[in-house]
């Protein structure tokens, strides 16, 4: 086995032949399908273990050395997380009988790996546009009309983000005669400083920033999101934005304005979570809430921060699938994840509603995942002296778990029972959340687990009394503000509704504006038409009226007056040409 991996093996091959396989399978061989999508991961993480760090995969374009393979420990980090995403999304997806959405989300994790593996901006440029290309499809397969107008939108986003990408290295490789994503130096604040590449870095930055869902940037990902399949949606959360992350750790780390934008994405998203009705949706905000965190402590830029932010990812990915898995059990058996038209779930699904509380339960709190790694962002946070940042996050901790961890499970299953009785998530489901949540428990009882495959040597321990004491304390005043405003019926009501922030631009606005001037421009042709047949007419009845048999132009003219007329126009033509 050694032998066989003794050299690095791109794991887009594995992905790729598991794509091909699955599309050349015969209509009825579907489990086959499905067993290739589990296995595909196993056989590609087998060979992900027996490689070594270094730079492999060089091949030539358009006169450039670019790098296929990068392997270092952040790279491989990433490797590891959409490796066993990938696997659990398997399992979860087991049951569906779906060609098109199975060899989709083999191609997409592929790409996603192809992404964090490039060693320059170029090859990066590729597989971040198949993302895109792989991810719509994720959302397409749910076939039904809000899906093809969301997956519309959500292509348009991405391949703007690729085209900036693209532009943006295109200038790189000119002025520095190399794409390589380590030509922009590391852990120093770019951009405020005169490099040369000014231009070519805000571009890479934006296009970074489009896929993470910066502020006004955003709305893709709970546009997007809500409308994939129940178990496509559990790729999608565990990869795109996660891309972005690993890209911007590996580009931008230490730019301090990414501090900014971090404790703003933190903070607004809970907002609109909190006002929610889909389900899905209200998870889909605390993500971008969470991806904050990660960006905060990118900015802050030291290795400790890194860490930070890459557990933060890793747990992020298995906590939030855990969520979603939960809420897609209930899309699947129930048809919709209004929370509106829930409740009394846990009668029908005790087994999801148990894993949906652990999910909850893993976003920050002791024992379990998400507590173990967003306490190494908040104490570097307070080493940057970043203390009103610190205080944001705080909120934003108590926000989220208020928004998804306590709403999102509570309106599903044991709000105001609803009367449904559906039966229990499919047993590959279930044993995919199972995953999912022992997972959640083992890296918040022992984090040395993760610890030990983060990219930078670590020392720390989250059990400090300092820090748990103040996470209970978030937690248990999140509790009690939810139930006194529930109690007081202070608490948004649930509507049946969709909440738009910055989509309704292009969403309400635009499209509205369009109209209009659809509108005005027919308007116009109408009244230029009105106006052109009026003076038409006129004309034509001008010359029937001078072109009667009894009229000057209609009756018969002598010889001497037409040789007159003749001569009038001669003297005409003959003064204008001598006048000039």
């Amino acid at each position: 086995m050694s032998e066989l991996f003794s050299t690095p093996i791109h794991p887009l091959i594995f992905f790729l032949l598991g794509a091909i396989l699955i599309a050349v399978l015969p209509a009825t061989k579907d489990k086959i399908a499905s067993i290739i999508t589990v296995i595909i991961p196993v056989v590609s993480f087998i060979s992900l273990l027996q490689w070594q760090q270094g730079s492999f995969g060089f091949y030539q374009l358009l006169g450039l050395e670019l790098t296929l393979l990068k392997i270092d420990g952040l790279s491989l980090l990433f490797a590891y997380l959409f490796h066993l995403a990938a696997f659990i999304a398997g399992i979860y997806a087991f049951h569906i009988n779906d060609r098109l959405q199975q060899a989709a989300s083999l191609l997409y994790v592929g790409s996603a790996l192809g992404a964090v593996f490039a060693g320059d901006w170029i090859t990066l440029f590729i597989f971040w546009e198949l993302l895109a290309l792989t991810s719509v499809m994720l959302i397409l397969s749910r076939r039904t009309q809000a899906s093809y107008r969301s997956s519309i939108r959500y292509f348009i986003i991405q391949v703007l983000s690729g085209v900036l990408l693209f532009s943006g290295a295109l200038m790189i490789a000119h002025q520095a005669g190399t794409p390589s994503i380590t030509a922009l130096v590391l852990n120093t604040d770019i951009l405020s400083i005169n490099t040369g590449y000014d231009v070519a870095i805000w571009l890479i930055f934006i296009a970074y920033g489009i896929k993470c869902g910066f502020p006004l940037f955003h709305s893709w990902v709970a546009d997007a999101y809500p409308q994939a399949t129940p178990t496509g949606a559990i790729f999608l959360i565990s990869i795109t934005t996660k891309v972005a992350i690993y890209a911007l750790a590996r580009s931008f780390a230490g730019t301090d304005f990414l501090v900014t934008i971090g404790l703003v994405m933190s903070c607004f998203p809970i907002i609109f979570a909190i006002i929610e009705n889909d389900l899905r949706r209200v998870l889909a905000y605390s993500i971008i809430s969470q991806i904050g965190f990660m960006i905060c402590a990118i900015g802050i830029g030291t290795e400790m921060a890194i860490n930070g932010a890459v557990a933060t990812a890793f747990n992020h990915v298995i906590y939030k699938s855990l969520l979603m898995m939960s809420m897609g059990a209930v899309l699947l058996r129930v048809g919709h994840v209004d929370g509106s038209h829930l409740g009394g779930l846990y009668k029908s699904m005790p087994k999801t509603a148990i894993f949906s509380i652990i999910g909850a339960l893993s976003i920050s709190t002791p024992l379990f995942a998400g507590f173990v790694s967003k306490a190494i962002i908040m104490s570097e946070m307070l080493k940057a002296g970043h203390i009103i940042g610190w205080l944001l996050l705080l909120a934003a901790a108590a926000g989220v778990f208020l928004a998804s961890g306590i709403k999102a499970p509570y309106f599903a299953f044991f709000a105001k029972d609803s009367g449904l009785r559906v039966k229990e998530a499919p047993t590959n489901m279930l044993f995919a959340m199972t995953i999912a949540a022992v997972l959640c428990l083992v890296i918040g009882i022992f984090p040395s687990t993760l610890y030990s495959i983060l990219p930078y040597p670590i020392d720390y321990s989250p059990y400090d009394v300092t820090h748990v004491v103040t996470q209970l304390q978030l937690l248990f005043f999140s509790t009690f503000a939810f139930v006194w405003l529930s109690r007081k019926n202070w608490y948004p009501s649930e509507l049946r509704s969709t909440n738009l922030d910055i989509d309704w631009f292009y969403r309400k606005l635009f499209p509205k504006a369009w109209m209009k001037v659809c509108q005005f421009s027919h308007l116009s042709h109408q009244c230029f038409v009105l106006l052109s047949t009026k003076v038409l007419n006129n004309v034509v009845m001008s010359l029937a009226k001078y072109s009667r048999p009894d009229a000057l132009l209609g009756r018969a003219w002598s010889i001497n007056g037409m040789l007159l007329s003749l001569l009038c126009v001669l003297l005409f033509v003959l003064f204008f040409n001598y006048s000039q």
